[in-house]
């Protein structure tokens, strides 16, 4: 099946050479094509039985690779088991204005720092609230900035526990419908959000370049800023999931996605892409053909800037707080055992457990083990460290 990788090998290197790109997108795209190839280096394998020969080369490790997430998300995962309440969770998806996304894609760190702080202040705040629920949770925030047609669409995946720690120190625990409004929600965070806007503005924190130039003077800024107050922001927040556990389940399915996935790419052909994607508007799984140059602009909108974390966690599962509130209302819960697997484990252990296979067993005569017997160098492609 053609992949991302083959977009790139293709196609990667004719784009380089008619566009600009940051030091971070250019390493993403190499790092993709190098992704598990002699480039990486690697290491061969043999069997002590039967003298089979397996050769096993690197992954890059890079956050945006679609081949390199899925044992992190499974690890991620089961290390989240050690912090579930039994308690109903929800959904929570908070999104920017349509109008907002080039000024958010020219300033991304400031912006996407603004959404995080707006977000985590509005859902404190609110749920601290008596009338609300009355307690200090501790929730997870996920950064995703795509649709699914790929295009720039910055919005926050929050997972919501229904309950948290009074002021008292007491464990409370909220219904199975949510406690807060969305229009409460959305009233809440577009305040914060325009409000920490106006100000990194004030402060001469934020770009603004071709299409959001005339931004850059105060009097279309601010018809910008009322314009939007105006209008309804999109919060959405889905239903209860059946048990804690699906909870984690349901959440890795966010933190560790990337903005398309190998599967929906059907077919590389004459300079174009097609790949399936789904349309919200009707909710029906559409097929799109696009050229290969277009393709990559869009995947590459959605390349991070180095360092900048995606994936935060506040209230009760702060660092701070992790470790003496979390454990506190877990021991009030009756649910202080860890479910974790992994913790100790070694990752040829975990991949067992996950898929039931050894790998150290040769898959040519079924018996033996296999050995590393020689180490492959990398052969000058940038070394397989995340960025």
């Amino acid at each position: 099946m053609p992949e991302v990788q083959d977009i790139f090998e293709r196609y990667g290197r004719e784009y380089h050479s008619k566009h600009s790109m940051s030091p971070g997108q250019y390493k993403a795209m190499m790092d993709i094509i190098h992704c598990r190839t002699e480039a990486l280096g690697g290491h061969v394998d043999e069997c002590g039985e039967c003298g089979y020969i397996q050769i096993f080369y690197n992954s890059c490790r890079n956050r945006h690779c679609p081949k390199c997430q899925t044992f992190l998300k499974e690890k991620w995962i089961d290390a989240r088991k050690e912090e579930l309440l039994p308690i109903p969770y929800f959904h929570v998806v908070f999104t920017i204005p349509e109008e907002l996304n080039m000024i958010a894609y020219q300033n991304q760190e400031r912006v996407y720092k603004i959404l995080f702080d707006a977000v985590a202040g509005t859902l404190t705040e609110l749920t601290a609230d008596p009338k609300h629920l009355g307690a200090q949770i501790g929730f997870t925030s996920i950064l995703h900035t795509w649709g699914q047609n790929l295009m720039h669409h910055p919005h926050i995946h929050c997972v919501v526990p229904s309950g948290g720690l009074t002021p008292e120190g007491k464990f409370k625990i909220g219904g199975r419908e949510f406690f807060i409004h969305v229009n409460v929600l959305s009233s809440k965070f577009k305040g914060k959000f325009l409000w920490m806007l106006n100000k990194a503005y004030e402060a001469g924190g934020l770009e603004f370049y071709g299409s959001t130039l005339e931004y850059g003077q105060d009097q279309c800024f601010q018809s910008l800023l009322n314009s939007l107050r105006r209008k309804d922001w999109v919060v959405y927040c889905k239903e209860t999931f059946n048990g804690s556990e699906a909870v984690i389940e349901y959440l890795g399915r966010y933190t560790h996605r990337v903005c398309i996935s190998n599967h929906r790419i059907l077919n590389i052909e004459n300079g174009h892409v097609t790949f399936k994607w789904k349309d919200y508007r009707d909710n029906k799984v559409k097929i799109m053909t696009i050229t290969a140059e277009e393709f990559i602009r869009r995947f590459l909108l959605h390349i991070l800037p180095s360092g900048f974390m995606k994936i935060r966690y506040y209230g009760l599962l702060s660092n701070r707080n992790r470790n003496t509130k979390l454990k506190q209302c877990r021991r009030a819960a009756g649910y202080e055992h860890s479910k974790a697997q992994f913790k100790g484990l070694h990752a040829v252990e975990i991949i067992k457990i996950l898929t039931g296979k050894d790998v150290t067993l040769c898959p040519c005569c079924g018996e033996g083990r296999l050995r590393t017997i020689r180490v492959i160098a990398a052969k000058g492609a940038s070394p397989p460290v995340a960025v």
